[in-house]
């Protein structure tokens, strides 16, 4: 599996093959075989346990969460793990997520589609009259956007976690918030709103 990981990381998953596979793990070809019947099964179980590990992070951060100040800043943090916890894999994970030929966009559909439900779930827990799913659909859109952008940056791009904290904010404030959640998360967190100057 990680060696999986590690190839596609180098190579996307259109040029995956058993060949980088085996090469990268050190292992023979019916050794692959007796566990694999082709390149795409170990790549399947590596994009699963990443969509796991985004559903049930982001679960955590929102049971932990109080109100929704909480849930929208342990969703962030919750994000940023999950994303720091893919290394040089996120790279081709985000090029293809919108490659209809790639073996990762159905996956970022059914993960958008959980993740959506618990957000609407985790409002309705809260008391709160959920957000329309095209706003949480927007939201989790822009979150894999500026996730995109720190997997991609180069140095001096001034696009880091502290950038993508606050862009993140800004955005699940403004479309999952109310105004009285907007003016706590003004004085919890320095800059979130750029001054008329």
């Amino acid at each position: 599996m990680e060696a999986t990981r590690a190839v596609f990381a180098e190579h996307g998953s259109h040029a995956l093959s058993v060949a980088l596979i085996i090469e990268q793990a050190g292992i023979s070809r019916p050794t692959f075989y007796k566990y694999f019947d082709n390149a795409e099964q170990p790549l399947q179980q590596v994009l699963d346990a990443s969509d796991r590990a985004l559903a049930d992070g982001l679960q955590a951060a929102l049971d932990a969460a109080s109100d929704e100040i909480g849930m929208v800043l342990g969703g962030i943090e919750a994000y940023l793990a999950w994303a720091r916890g893919h290394g040089p894999a996120l790279r081709p994970l985000f090029a293809e997520l919108h490659d209809a030929s790639s073996i990762v966009s159905p996956h970022r559909e059914r993960t958008l589609d959980v993740l959506r439900e618990r957000l609407i779930a985790r409002f309705v827990t809260l008391g709160r009259t959920p957000p329309p799913a095209i706003d949480i659909d927007v939201l989790l859109h822009a979150f894999e956007y500026v996730g995109f952008r720190v997997a991609m940056a180069g140095p001096g791009d001034g696009v880091d976690d502290d950038w993508a904290r606050l862009t993140m904010a800004r955005i699940a404030l403004v479309l999952l918030g109310t105004e009285a959640d907007l003016d706590t998360a003004r004085r919890l967190l320095p800059g979130l709103l750029r001054s008329a100057d």
